[in-house]
């Protein structure tokens, strides 16, 4: 929901420091501290910091409430999406033996290829394949420029030395957008454990666990704004030997208890929330974004669904017919302002920058207003 943040709401020690001032139309991006967390969440965290708490009871308690909700048989708290996506490729290679879990990431020759579609090998600050070698894992990258990309899937996935699959729900991927359910079906055929990375698809959960894969794992802190976590969901076993991990490599990605306590605070508060009218609002907020932005001479905006299905449209954004240059300079002038005005990059060849509202208070979204304006006046 729209809300405006006080200036009040910055951390004491940080009064008076010289930070950048800032405005966040780039969405849950990690550099710019990804979320705003609503002050039911920001209570819980910081009460729990005051507590000893056994971080044991604390996972069985977030699992169990992460089964309730998302309908999971299981479900564990992690560092973050990146450190579930390790465990998660961990769990594959070693189960729950302790001997196993103990030595990665050497696996001691035993299989430890990672299948991942070419297409899916995206980068979100990091290579999403580092992610498979910091477990012991090696990537092995399935090719999509022939005809037939999941016979290609299906051919790997047949060899002994292959360990699981990896696969990516995410607008980062450059590929076709190939069956989700289809590939984990193949790997299943091929009796191959499927781990779906879902970081940033909170809102789509039960799509994403109806592919079938094993394991699912998202972030906490993007649109469900918990303190910085992440959470694996999916079959009892699997989720267990995600859970073994934090005996091994898990130790260096363990999940703190204020963001245990904090992400529990963000599950109530989510299931509150009616996804329909969720989703009817942020399309009325862009839709008058967009209609505003249009009668700005030189400028033209339009409102473009989420291309893999989050609840949610974005603005796209161009400078007279979309020219690359232009645009790309307007982008230059909105972040070098006071405050700075962060935007998606990534279309910026194309001529576009790319919006996301849900977050921004009316104030906000006021202030791009103003300043789209002014950066095109003569």
């Amino acid at each position: 929901m729209p809300h405006d943040i006080p200036p009040a709401a910055v951390p004491p020690v940080l009064a008076g420091q010289p930070l950048t001032r800032l405005i966040n139309a780039a969405g849950t991006f990690t550099p710019l501290g990804v979320s705003r967390s609503s002050n039911a969440v920001g209570e819980n965290a910081a009460a729990a910091l005051r507590h000893f708490l056994v971080i044991d009871e604390l996972q069985d308690m977030a699992g169990a409430a992460l089964a309730a909700w998302t309908g999971a048989d299981a479900g564990a708290v992690t560092h973050c999406a990146a450190a579930g996506i390790t465990l998660s490729v961990a769990a594959f290679l070693t189960g729950n033996d302790p001997d196993r879990i103990a030595a990665l990431p050497d696996t001691g020759g035993r299989p430890n290829r990672i299948a991942l579609l070419a297409g899916h090998a995206v980068n979100y600050g990091h290579p999403i394949e580092q992610d498979i070698r910091l477990a012991g894992g090696e990537p092995v990258f399935v090719t999509q420029d022939g005809a037939d990309p999941l016979g290609e899937l299906e051919a790997t996935l047949r060899s002994d030395t292959i360990a699981g699959l990896l696969l990516v729900s995410s607008r980062l991927v450059r590929s076709p957008g190939e069956d989700l359910s289809a590939a984990v079906r193949i790997a299943h055929a091929a009796g191959k454990p499927v781990v779906i990375d879902g970081a940033a698809q909170d809102w789509r959960i039960p799509a994403l666990l109806d592919t079938g894969a094993d394991l699912v794992v998202i972030s906490g802190h993007k649109y469900l704004a918990s303190p910085t976590a992440g959470f694996v969901i999916g079959a009892r076993a699997m989720v267990a030997a995600v859970r073994a991990q934090e005996k091994g490599i898990g130790r260096a990605m363990k999940a703190s208890k204020e963001a245990i306590v904090g992400l529990l605070a963000a599950i109530a508060e989510r299931r509150s929330v009616d996804p329909a009218a969720w989703s009817d609002e942020q399309t009325r907020k862009t839709a008058a974004f967009v209609q505003r932005v249009n009668s700005i001479a030189g400028i033209r905006a339009e409102a473009i669904d989420d291309p893999v299905g989050m609840p949610f449209p974005r603005a796209h954004v161009m400078v007279g017919n979309g020219d690359p240059a232009a645009t790309r300079a307007m982008c230059a002038a909105l972040k070098a302002g006071d405050p700075s005005i962060r935007v998606m990059e990534h279309q910026l060849d194309q001529g576009v920058m790319v919006l996301e509202l849900v977050p921004l208070s009316r104030t906000e979204i006021d202030t791009i207003v103003e300043r789209l304006a002014e950066a095109v006046m003569p």
